[in-house]
């Protein structure tokens, strides 16, 4: 009975209030059930074809299994009985603890606390980011299509081909461009709070190993080149998430209330169809793309005009997209 209740309420908030973000149609949110699905067999296919490197000996590897698998519970829960914001909150500081706990947390500062605090702040904020952009047809499988062929990228050109991120990674990715077919306007189903919560943990801890952390990165110029990469890769996620909570705060309201006042949202409103909005974040993606790898593989010496053009890449980005809030400030 508790099963059939569960399936039942899928994608539903109460008796008749089903989760619409944008679409006019209820569709079940069990997108996130195949990429979570995709993540454990992939987690299993790496023990079976690597047996020489357990998995239980690797403790990074089991913090991200945890931590991934707490934030589907939690997005699971959410899909059925729409749990409480504070709820999800504490689950996701918990699934920084355990990505620090096992060893992956971002080495930026000296001092071992602050790192600790900007891998809880970054965990919580990109779990959230991926979430808010789940509000739109396509939008968030592509973008996190992207962050994770950049990071795949990354473990490429290194020649770690082998490890358990690269499998796993390309598991997901795989799932994803799945779920894309089924995601594209006009879409069959939603990816719901199970996808966007397993996915932000997910590219979050991806992000902390193969951008905050790449061993590419040194000389003088280090914390630099980690924060623009950072910037350019996530790009989407943090200016989508940046204008809503500007926009929301400036109009004295919470940022945590769900609303049609997105990026997406907007440039939906200056007359473009779904299937272009995601366009536009697909061909934005690209170029982000291009320019980590540009970063990652071109860029030997870093130099002042590099993090000129690159600020004026987010810039210009970020000028356009929140700009597009303010130009429909009466459809919120």
């Amino acid at each position: 009975m508790i099963l059939l209740k569960f399936i039942t309420n899928m994608g539903i908030r109460g008796k008749e209030q089903p989760v619409i973000r944008w679409s006019n149609v209820s569709k079940p949110a069990i997108g996130g059930l195949s990429l979570y699905v995709s993540f454990l067999l992939s987690t299993a296919c790496y023990s079976i074809f690597f047996p020489a490197s357990p998995l239980f000996h690797d403790t990074e590897a089991l913090g991200i299994i945890g931590a991934t698998a707490l934030a589907f519970l939690m997005g699971l829960a959410d899909d059925a009985y729409n749990t409480r914001p504070w709820l999800k909150f504490f689950v996701q500081l918990f699934c920084g603890f355990l990505l620090i706990l096992s060893g992956n947390f971002i080495h930026f500062f000296e001092l071992e606390y602050l790192n600790y605090g900007l891998t809880i702040f970054w965990i919580i904020g990109i779990m959230n980011s991926i979430n808010m952009l789940d509000n739109m047809d396509g939008i968030t499988a592509t973008v996190s299509s992207f962050i994770l062929l950049t990071c795949l990228s990354f473990l490429f050109i290194n020649g770690n081909s082998q490890s358990f991120d690269f499998i796993v990674i390309l598991g997901v990715l795989s799932s994803l461009m799945s779920f894309l077919f089924f995601n594209w306007n006009p879409s069959k189903m939603f990816m719901g709070d199970t996808g966007s919560q397993f996915l932000g943990m997910f590219i979050a801890a991806m992000g902390i190993k193969y951008i905050w952390n790449s061993s590419t990165f040194d000389g003088d110029s280090e914390s630099t080149q980690k924060i623009f990469t950072v910037l350019i890769a996530f790009i989407l996620p943090i200016v989508d998430t940046t204008s809503v909570v500007i926009n929301r705060l400036t109009r004295k309201q919470s940022p945590f209330v769900g609303g049609k006042d997105h990026t997406t949202h907007h440039l939906s409103y200056l007359g473009l169809s779904d299937g272009r909005v995601a366009f536009v974040f697909l061909g934005l993606s690209v170029v982000s793309l291009i320019i980590c790898i540009g970063i990652f593989k071109y860029i030997d010496t870093w130099r002042w005009y590099h993090s000129l053009i690159l600020l004026s890449y987010f810039l210009i980005i970020f000028g356009f997209l929140f700009g597009f809030t303010q130009m429909n400030k009466d459809k919120r």
